[in-house]
């Protein structure tokens, strides 16, 4: 059902619209306000996935209307009903946000079709908040220890910047963690984040993976191909293990950073591409340069502000609140009831040498979930989490 809400001030414009409208669909629920002020406080009480709101009214009138329904609801659609001596005024309110505007008396195929776009656009909005909560969700940083409170205070500072971000740690710490929440804080952060792990692409195809190809340029081409860069431009591209990436894949990264612009492979074009590079690394790139293995030039570029992220031996004041969140998160993937942990068998997995860090806990948890009892005992994890 859409719930739709007409606030019109000329009574007979209100029924006619309302007919129009009921008439099309059973599935539109309509309502009406006979003025701003009225419409407002509906607003303030009820969600609607569409407005329609006449320009010239008393009391308040639809650029007011607007203005405050954007405040109190910003993905609400709102389309303007305007009379022929307010177009002028109609066009000013795209740019304050309105959805559309339809002229009175309202074209019967105009009014209906533009309706039907701004809810599959209200639609499409909730939809896309759903995700993106469900993606900060799956990305959420756990953990009270200083270590953990620090890289939560440099990402609020650091997010909205355009910085480059360097994350170092050791494997399974979750630096790709740090690189989503850049992301999610960032000003980019409607835009796409491309994960690249540089590792598992074999070397002589990491070119191609993140600047793409023309058709021909080697013998699997069939196609011309974007990269990576291409499909992030707007938004973030994230460098996940950019110490094992190619010195040749080095160069073309370190030009990208300098002129933004980027060449698919078998092709001398520029395209200009729109960025922000966020790169991790379990490795001491200061090492590998040492060891002619990476670009000191591009270490600079990269690493404008280092996040290092913490082994989780180095943070174990948190593995209660991370054992909390996993028994959680698994019993809920799984449709289980949730455990709970004996105190003996917490101070034991807070004695334990993580060598694989957060993974690790995470597929101990899962392991203990699956094969101990209805609450978890020291006797459970001197069992089924030894190594």
């Amino acid at each position: 059902m859409a719930n739709i809400l007409i606030i019109e001030d000329e009574a007979a414009i209100r029924r006619v619209l309302t007919k129009i409208l009921t008439e099309e669909s059973a599935d539109y629920t309509v309502s009406e306000a006979e003025d701003g002020l009225s419409g407002i406080e509906m607003i303030k009480k009820e969600d609607f996935d569409l407005v329609l709101c006449d320009i010239k009214m008393p009391k308040m009138d639809g650029v007011e209307v607007l203005e405050a329904a954007k405040k109190l609801k910003p993905e609400t659609p709102i389309v303007m009903i305007s009379g022929h001596g307010d177009l002028d005024t109609a066009v000013n309110t795209m740019r304050l946000g309105a959805f559309d505007y339809i002229s009175k008396p309202p074209d019967l195929n105009r009014l209906l079709n533009t309706v039907r776009i701004a809810l599959d656009r209200k639609e499409l909005v909730v939809e896309n908040t759903r995700l993106k909560k469900k993606v900060s969700k799956n990305y959420e940083m756990i953990g009270e220890s200083e270590p953990i409170l620090h890289i939560k205070e440099m990402i609020e500072k650091v997010a909205p910047t355009e910085a480059r971000v360097l994350i170092t740690g050791p494997n399974g710490t979750g630096k790709e963690l740090v690189a989503h929440w850049l992301h999610q804080k960032s000003d980019r952060s409607k835009g796409p984040m491309i994960e690249v792990n540089c590792a598992a692409i074999p070397s002589e195809l990491i070119e191609s993976e993140l600047f793409g190809h023309v058709k021909g340029a080697f013998t699997s081409a069939n196609k011309d191909r974007a990269g990576k860069f291409e499909a992030a431009n707007g938004g973030t591209i994230f460098l996940d293990e950019v110490g094992d990436m190619s010195l040749s894949a080095q160069a073309k990264v370190l030009r990208a950073l300098q002129e933004n612009k980027i060449q698919r492979v078998g092709n001398d074009k520029d395209i200009k591409v729109d960025v922000r590079v966020i790169a991790a690394t379990n490795k001491d790139l200061k090492h590998e340069i040492a060891e002619g293995n990476f670009r000191e030039d591009l270490y600079h570029r990269l690493a404008v502000i280092l996040i290092k992220v913490p082994a989780l031996n180095d943070r174990r004041d948190d593995i209660p609140l991370l054992l909390d969140y996993f028994t959680k998160k698994i019993s809920e993937e799984q449709g289980t009831a949730q455990k709970k942990f004996q105190d003996k068998a917490v101070k034991l997995l807070k004695d334990y040498d993580w060598t694989g860090n957060i993974r690790e806990l995470r597929n101990v948890v899962e392991r203990l979930i699956i094969l101990g009892g209805e609450t978890i005992s020291e006797e459970d994890v001197r069992l089924f989490a030894s190594k």
